[in-house]
């Protein structure tokens, strides 16, 4: 409540991708920007007020080809426990 959609998308993507990585000395190796969720559009739900509907994208390269389960479990794994959305 109260947090734009932009930011709260950025932080949706952010969340479920790169913002929960722990920083580490080959982070130097490493661009996270390569990696990160990017949320690239966002709409209002029709009838409803401060509700909107975020499309994420990720790189290809976070997943196992073949892998539901690695799927599954980087989009929604620490997403769900955001606390700083009311819903998702």
């Amino acid at each position: 409540p109260g947090v734009p959609p932009e930011e709260a998308g950025a932080a949706v993507a952010a969340e479920s991708s790169t913002g929960t990585w722990t920083t580490v000395w080959t982070d130097g190796l490493t661009s996270l920007d390569r990696y990160k969720g990017r949320c690239y559009n966002i709409e209002p739900v029709l009838g409803e007020t401060d509700q909107y509907i975020c499309y994420v994208a990720y790189p290809l390269d976070l997943f196992e080809e073949g892998s539901v389960t690695n799927m599954f479990t980087s989009i929604v794994g620490n997403v769900f426990g955001f606390k700083a959305l009311r819903a998702l």
